[in-house]
């Protein structure tokens, strides 16, 4: 599968001066994430925030580290230009590139801070590799995906309506090849990071009906990008029959479920006599197994 990084951002750039109002599992998602920093002695100076969309870390970013330069690197034009808009952008520095291709020289930051960017790099090795490229020796990458549960009902709904009429939504049809944990931490130590611990949360959305599942994807800018994407518009029988397919997910309170898997991950820039050696491991469990150990708050 080939993502077509032109159409990527000019999605997300189209969805971006609404995004925040859609974006409530992104910024969730990012506020746990700078929860994590606490588990770190850093003092960075220069911090790259991979894939910063409209800003939502910087507040948290500054809160750590309000000495810290930040670097807000994003792949759509039209993210940098909203980010610009919000109250937390002071000096940050701003950068349209692919996370594939860092424009930053080798050890140019501290930390690298990445949420829910990684999923849209498939594989995620290439961008892994650069992260570890322009981090200092000891350096650390703080980051979160989406993982192979994510919109797990609205997947087998369109699957079960498969025999309408119609061609599938963009992105709907067939999603991207979400990296579950165990081969997340593999891609961390094929790109060369040492002691990467990796963990799973699952996160629950509510919406009133189906079609408002479809509309804040949407609206989010997450629609299809594949190059192998198929072409057509959405039959309504294969939308009404789509419908009636997610019903069976319609909760007690009669709101129906988009599941999020959310994999985070952490792992230190190797210094030069610790490149990790053939079998290496990694470490992968509950981020609650951490909690109550020692310097670990509970």
């Amino acid at each position: 599968m080939t993502i077509d990084k032109r159409r990527l951002a000019q999605n997300f750039s189209r969805a971006a001066s609404h995004y925040r109002q859609h974006a409530a599992l992104q910024q969730a998602v990012c506020e746990r994430l700078l929860e994590r920093l606490d588990l770190f002695r850093l003092q960075p100076t220069r911090i790259l925030d991979l894939g910063c969309g409209t800003g939502f870390a910087w507040k948290g970013l500054r809160r750590h580290y309000p000495r810290a330069d930040i670097i807000g690197l994003d792949l759509a034009h039209g993210m940098l230009r909203e980010s610009r808009r919000g109250r937390w952008w002071r000096r940050e520095r701003l950068i349209c590139a692919d996370a594939e291709r860092l424009p930053l020289v080798s050890g140019a930051v501290d930390l690298v801070f990445s949420s829910l960017m990684l999923q849209w790099c498939a594989p995620p090795d290439r961008a892994l590799a650069e992260s570890l490229r322009v981090l200092k020796p000891g350096g650390l990458l703080l980051a979160s995906s989406l993982g192979p549960d994510t919109l797990k009902e609205l997947r087998a709904a369109w699957a079960a309506s498969a025999g309408s009429a119609g061609s599938p939504p963009q992105g709907m049809g067939q999603s991207l090849p979400f990296v579950d944990l165990h081969d997340f931490g593999d891609a961390l130590i094929r790109a060369g990071f040492s002691a990467p611990v990796v963990d799973v949360e699952h996160i629950t959305l509510t919406y009133p009906h189906a079609p408002a599942i479809l509309r804040d994807l949407h609206d989010l800018g997450t629609g299809d990008a594949r190059v192998e994407r198929e072409r057509g518009l959405i039959g309504p029988g294969r939308m009404r029959a789509f419908a009636r397919a997610y019903e069976q997910w319609r909760r007690p309170d009669g709101t129906l479920p988009a599941t999020y898997e959310v994999v985070y991950a952490h792992a230190f820039g190797p210094r030069p006599d610790t490149r990790p050696q053939d079998g290496s491991t990694v470490a992968a469990f509950p981020f609650s197994a951490l909690r109550g150990r020692r310097g670990i708050p509970s």
